[in-house]
């Protein structure tokens, strides 16, 4: 006698067979003239974007940069015995990691656009130098000197950005963004 289970594993079976028929079928090679045009993902699309793209993820991580690591830093917030320094650093650190994340996004962005390309090429090294810094940052260490290092790359790059033509704006990530990365 037959169990339910094995009754319902052959209609599973059944249905999935012929799903996978139809589908065979239905993608046959008769009709060439019929091809899909292509869409967005041309390399010269992709190329035709660089700079909209690079102001997007500079603006991104310049607006982190102001609203989670100096801001608080020129509030004070990172001092020791000030209200709120532990949350004020791990938030800053969050947005380290993000800033750092979104700066490495920009310097691909701009790698699609010659004169943007040009602009960027000197900063990379000092985008690298702040891989490390968002883990300084949560612990509190050295807060004076991180600080200035994100500050001064996101004015490089903010002035990268303007002399190849794209000027990059502050836009703040909310926190979900800042968690996600």
């Amino acid at each position: 006698m037959l169990s339910p289970v094995s009754v319902r594993r052959a209609g599973v079976s059944l249905t999935l067979c012929c799903t996978l028929l139809v589908g065979a079928t239905a993608c046959n090679d008769d009709d060439k003239d019929s091809a899909a045009t292509p869409t967005g993902s041309s390399s010269a699309e992709k190329q035709k974007f660089a700079k909209t793209r690079f102001v997007a993820n500079a603006g991104l991580a310049a607006g982190a940069t102001y609203q989670w690591i100096v801001k608080p830093f020129r509030a004070g917030k990172f001092k020791g015995g000030a209200d709120g320094r532990r949350f004020a650093l791990i938030k800053a650190g969050l947005a380290g990691a993000f800033t750092y994340n979104r700066l490495k996004a920009a310097t691909k962005n701009a790698q699609g656009d010659p004169t943007l390309a040009k602009a960027v090429a000197p900063l990379t090294a000092g985008i690298d130098a702040l891989k490390d810094l968002p883990s300084k940052l949560r612990k509190g260490e050295g807060t004076d000197s991180i600080v200035n290092s994100f500050d001064g790359i996101i004015n490089d790059v903010k002035g990268a950005g303007s002399s190849a033509g794209a000027e990059v704006k502050d836009k703040v990530p909310s926190a979900g963004e800042l968690a996600k990365g």
